[in-house]
């Protein structure tokens, strides 16, 4: 099954033709609960790893800012209660657990131990990218495979965020494949995202509004009123994606520079608390119904943003950067 984006409702650029200079593809991911294979394209699956290669770990111990830690194993069991729950109200129960199943989540309040932090804490994989299917994939000449991870925990330094870790490979060179790659002992529940297959599909993006030329920004705002907004329907898809443009709701837009060269960096790759938003949810694909869930991947960012990762194209060898928006 694919998974489309309904058109726009208008032909901004028609409106505006000078937009064309400020547009990008992306590719919007559309990730879903699946059961993906180190062979597949996928957020959250198994990645295609060498069993000769050290898995990468964090080692940020108390550095951390610790909150609510759980275990893998009972958020994996959470989320299969209440995706139960779900689907008995789907079905005209009513929305509940049962006994049991509410015996077994645990309070809202409860946490595994602080220093379960202070061992090495193995990445999780985020997303594994095979260039095959994705349109805007973007990596060193040879590869064919980005492969995404992050620590599952708040880094105060990344702006209580999870720390991203970036891997292009050639899928040919995995000649050895690791079986099972190690668990950390504890996440934050909302970084650790369920494995899910995508069907990538590549949109047309216009940049930030803010970013424009300040002139093409005042006609474009004078012209909005009419119950179509240039930001939220017209110009940036939301939801996990690779290339387009990041979106700068959360702050005004924060230059991103290359930290080893001052080159202006393009954003790579985003992970996102949600599909489609809550509203018109003009970007839910057409073949999902209204009452589809707009969060598959169990990720929240901050309090429902996105991360973006940004590369820096001189180099795929010089530093990436993230910011939360």
């Amino acid at each position: 099954m694919t998974r489309t984006t309904p058109p726009r409702p208008l032909d901004i650029e028609g409106l505006f033709p000078e937009l064309g200079e400020h547009s990008a593809t992306a590719t919007r991911l559309h990730p879903r609960p699946g059961a993906p294979t180190a062979a597949d394209s996928s957020v959250g699956g198994p990645l295609l790893w060498p069993a000769g290669e050290s898995w990468p770990v964090c080692t940020d111990g108390a550095d951390h800012y610790i909150s609510e830690l759980r275990t893998p194993a009972s958020v994996r069991r959470d989320r299969e209660i209440f995706a139960a729950a779900a689907a008995r109200a789907a079905s005209g129960d009513r929305y509940d657990l049962t006994d049991a199943e509410r015996a077994e989540v645990p309070d809202y309040d409860f946490s595994e131990p602080d220093d379960l932090v202070e061992q090495p804490i193995p990445l999780v994989a985020v997303a594994q990218l095979y260039r095959r299917d994705v349109p805007d994939f973007a990596g060193p000449d040879g590869t064919d495979l980005l492969q995404v991870l992050w620590c599952p925990l708040d880094h105060p330094e990344e702006g209580y965020n999870p720390r991203v870790r970036l891997y292009w490979r050639r899928s040919g060179d995995v000649v050895d494949p690791l079986e099972r790659a190690p668990e950390p002992p504890v996440v934050n529940d909302a970084y650790l995202p369920t494995p899910c297959v995508v069907f990538p599909e590549q949109v047309r993006e216009y940049r930030y509004a803010a970013l424009l030329p300040a002139e093409l920004e005042t006609r474009i705002r004078a012209w909005e009123g009419g119950g179509l907004s240039y930001q939220s329907d017209l110009s940036l898809a939301p939801g996990w994606k690779v290339g387009g443009f990041a979106g700068w709701s959360l702050t005004d837009p924060l230059p991103m520079d290359c930290a080893e060269c001052g080159a202006a960096m393009t954003l790579l790759f985003t992970a996102a608390s949600g599909e489609w938003d809550g509203g018109n949810g003009s970007w839910r694909p057409v073949e999902e119904p209204e009452t589809a869930s707009c969060d598959p991947t169990g990720v929240t960012i901050g309090r429902g943003y996105s991360l973006h990762v940004f590369r820096c194209p001189a180099s795929f060898e010089h530093p990436h950067s993230t910011a939360m928006q």
